[in-house]
């Protein structure tokens, strides 16, 4: 583990982020970390990553998402978590609201009227709940006709779905581009070809 420079501070660099996540009450930013270890940004990313690889057989996870990073619970754990704190399942998201904040996850920040042209149908309600269980928030305005709301992920989305941070997404599948008989293009899913 590397050694942190604090002379009157014999834990590892690691050990005073891990703590500091702990403690910390909400997602903090590199530089926060930094600023209270008296250290760079880079030098914390490369004690975040050294933490990252001791919790992989650990039971809690280092989850960054929009600059800020926290200490989760390791997504597999969830159910025993659960039942310890005497909490609720969480709630199943039906597959209209998998399918809005899909879209939203791999296209971010994005317009709920991008999102009802991508599905074809209006997701009014559908943004509304995903908005109300917090895997959703509102990032700003888009600068077109009307400036439509710019949603985006939350890291409860993250956890929700066990991830640590956005680039954990999956690849999204290849769609060839095609002209069919009038010029016209067409999109083709691999997996639709005959």
């Amino acid at each position: 583990m590397a050694e942190n420079n604090h002379s009157d501070n014999q834990l590892s660099l690691s050990a005073c982020l891990e703590a500091l996540l702990f403690a910390s009450p909400a997602p903090v930013t590199l530089s926060q970390l930094a600023s209270a270890l008296e250290i760079t940004t880079h030098q914390v990313e490369l004690g975040l990553k050294e933490l990252e690889t001791y919790y992989q057989t650990r039971g809690l996870r280092v989850q960054s998402h929009a600059g800020r990073v926290q200490l989760t619970t390791a997504a597999d754990i969830a159910p025993l978590v659960e039942r310890f704190l005497g909490l609720e399942i969480t709630s199943r998201l039906s597959h209209a609201a998998v399918e809005a904040l899909a879209i939203v996850a791999y296209r971010q920040p994005v317009t709920r009227p991008q999102v009802d042209a991508i599905r074809g149908v209006n997701s009014d309600g559908v943004m509304r709940s995903l908005l109300n269980k917090g895997l959703l928030q509102e990032v700003g305005r888009a600068d077109g006709p009307g400036r439509p709301i710019l949603y985006a992920t939350t890291p409860e989305f993250l956890q929700h779905f066990g991830l640590n941070s956005l680039e954990d997404l999956p690849p999204l599948p290849e769609i060839e581009t095609q002209t069919n008989g009038n010029d016209r293009e067409i999109s083709i899913n691999e997996n639709d070809k005959f």
